[in-house]
């Protein structure tokens, strides 16, 4: 199956990825509100089970198409569990462990595994030397972050952190393999309800037997608006212009919002949950941005074009009043 080779970004696609970063750095903050009076897999049940409801609500606003062909239910159905229950159960159980802000940063790995299993996968995305230059920064970042829990053997801890990078394996795997679905003929709003039903099936029994949510308290106002602001925000809406970005820019491109979603969750983890980041942690992810720099490749490109051609203006300097170089 062929699928189109990626391409730089156009104006709209960044606007797009911006609005995803935001709404996808606000999931650690509700995450880690409601994770204080509701298990993990149930917060992860009523995510993507509530914006599951939401997107078919509005099916005949939006458009969705209910699949019909066994291919793209079959699509779907593996895009639900490597694309939703498994991170976002993976990342919810971490939070109970980590601030939101560290779990973003380590999920910001998930341009760098892509990188490479873009490589190994497919015929579009090859490693270059820019990429795995890149690669190699980015997990060098992921191995100071992790480095000292490993070394102190702080169990919860080092296995929330292992948890986090397992989802990002899970993301960088079915961003590959997402960008097939528009060959099934599915829209990227038809994707979004598909792989949150999916999803649902594939949670709501894990929840109903380990965390037996009908036992709990009646949660807090507060814990209940997280679960909606989660699942309308950060898991319907976010994964329409996800889904958007990756039809038109690709796996890598889009998967760039890791990049620009840790300095919204570190924000909002400080300013509404007391969250604090130690300094190896901002070190650690001051190495993934330099990766992920070198992985889009544009601005080592323009670094070397501006250091040959340091003042391109002056070439023009010659040409007669009035006259445009084309």
């Amino acid at each position: 199956m062929k699928v189109a080779p990626q391409r730089a970004m156009n104006a709209r696609e960044w606007g797009l990825l911006a609005l995803l970063s935001l709404l996808w750095g606000g999931s650690y903050l509700f995450v880690g509100v409601s994770v204080r009076e509701i298990p993990p897999l149930t917060v992860a049940t009523l995510r993507v089970g509530l914006a599951a409801a939401m997107l078919w609500a509005c099916a005949p606003m939006l458009g969705i198409a209910v699949p019909r062909s066994p291919k793209a239910i079959a699509a779907l159905a593996a895009l639900g569990f490597g694309n939703n229950a498994v991170p976002f159960g993976l990342i919810t159980w971490a939070q109970t462990h980590l601030p939101g802000g560290l779990a973003s940063i380590l999920v910001a790995a998930t341009p760098l595994i892509s990188v490479l299993a873009g490589h190994a996968l497919t015929k579009e995305e090859k490693l270059t030397g820019l990429k795995l230059s890149g690669a190699v920064a980015g997990l060098a970042g992921v191995a100071w972050l992790i480095g000292p829990d490993l070394l102190t053997r702080a169990g919860a801890n080092l296995w929330a952190e292992f948890a986090v990078l397992a989802a990002a394996l899970s993301y960088a795997l079915s961003a590959i393999f997402a960008r097939r679905m528009g060959s099934l003929g599915l829209k990227p709003i038809d994707v979004a309800a598909g792989q949150s039903t999916a999803a649902t099936l594939f949670l709501a029994p894990l929840a109903l037997v380990i965390d037996r949510p009908w036992t709990l308290p009646v949660p807090s106002e507060a814990a209940i608006a997280s679960i909606l602001g989660i699942a309308a925000f950060s898991t319907a809406l976010a994964f329409i212009v996800y889904f958007r970005i990756l039809a038109g820019a690709g796996a890598t491109n889009v998967l760039l919002v890791t990049l620009l979603t840790p300095a919204t969750a570190v924000v909002l983890g400080a300013l509404f949950l007391d969250e604090r980041l130690l300094a190896r942690q901002f070190l650690g992810f001051a190495l993934i941005v330099i990766g992920l720099a070198f992985i889009d490749g544009r601005l080592p490109r323009a670094l070397l074009a501006q250091r040959n051609n340091p003042n391109p203006a002056s070439g023009d300097s010659r040409l007669p009043m009035g006259h445009k170089s084309r």
